[in-house]
């Protein structure tokens, strides 16, 4: 697989990463640990170097489980984590106070059993904390050593630029896909301007662009996307126009519609790093596969075109972490 530089960081990474969430929080039932630290470890073996965790993902687990994971290639693997929730957990508020943002750095480092932090993300703004105080922080444990580089989880223009003038950010990660495009309007190009990479997450729309789900599938009961409004069922139906879309692209191309989603944010710009999650490996081989699809500008063109008839219903997130985004 090819490497990327998450902008003018220095940042080298492998051109798709492995999101880890779904491994334990978020999408069901956690997987079996040595199932799991085996999908990441063939994703190593696929060419994928750039792995995301968060301490908010199962309280550490996550980060625990993937830390067991690479150890035998550490030093060959780039890890991201997160900070920036009440005692580390997303459903207590946020917090980014100095004091708490070295004490997840610590813990992430135990968790992680390793020396440092590769990129260090802000996981949500926290308008309580002045943004300089949270990137100054940062960069008191990049002088420490104990991170390396400092990144943004769905932030607004303004809070990107306050942090970026203070300690450099290299990445920003937040939701982008053929279904959720609202990043064209002000932050890609604000990222291209100041010179930051842009790590989409849920880039196959929370699993709804692999043609899986419809209007009958039924999540598990501890599945985040009972609670989000683009997921009800009237929604899944409605929206099935983008999902038909991405399919007869990927019938032309002899790929999965998986692989076209991801080959058109690879497309987009030469820094931008999708990390697709997945607990099963098949997933993640076809996953992988997207790096070989080549859209031609004509085939870019085309689906510009057919996106922009369609229109795409329900917001991405309940009312009371919509109110979290863009800050």
């Amino acid at each position: 697989m090819k490497t990327r530089f998450l902008g003018k960081s220095g940042l080298e990474v492998s051109e798709l990463g492995l999101g880890c969430m779904g491994l334990s929080f978020g999408y069901g039932p956690a997987t079996n640990e040595a199932d799991a630290i085996a999908l990441i470890r063939k994703a190593y073996e696929l060419g994928i170097t750039f792995f995301d965790t968060a301490e908010a993902y199962s309280l550490g687990a996550n980060e625990v489980l993937l830390g067991k994971a690479v150890q035998p290639f550490r030093d060959k693997v780039v890890i991201a984590t997160k900070f920036g929730f009440k005692d580390g957990n997303a459903m207590n508020g946020v917090d980014s106070r100095p004091e708490r943002i070295k004490a997840v750095a610590e813990a992430s480092l135990r968790n992680l059993n390793t020396d440092a932090i590769d990129l260090f993300y802000q996981h949500r703004v926290d308008t309580a904390v002045p943004m300089e105080d949270v990137a100054g922080t940062v960069q008191q444990l990049i002088k420490e050593g104990k991170v390396k580089h400092f990144g943004m989880s769905e932030a607004g223009v303004q809070s990107i630029r306050k942090a970026h003038a203070v300690q450099p950010v290299a990445a920003l990660q937040s939701e982008y896909s053929l279904w959720w495009r609202e990043p064209e309007k002000e932050i890609l190009p604000t990222l291209e301007e100041l010179g930051i990479g842009f790590v989409p997450f849920s880039p196959l729309g929370k699993g709804y662009l692999t043609g899986a789900i419809n209007e009958q599938t039924q999540f598990d009961s501890t599945d985040f996307r009972n609670v989000v409004p683009r997921f009800s069922e009237e929604n899944r139906k409605a929206n099935q126009g983008i999902v038909d879309l991405v399919k007869n692209i990927a019938a032309a191309k002899n790929a999965t519609p998986a692989q076209v989603a991801l080959a058109w944010l690879l497309a987009q710009k030469p820094w931008i790093v999708p990390i697709p999650g997945t607990t099963k490996i098949h997933r993640l081989e076809e996953n992988v596969g997207a790096a070989s699809v080549q859209l031609s500008a004509e085939d870019l063109e085309n689906i510009q075109n057919a996106a922009a008839q369609i229109q795409v219903f329900g917001e991405r997130y309940p009312q009371h972490l919509q109110a979290r985004v863009g800050k």
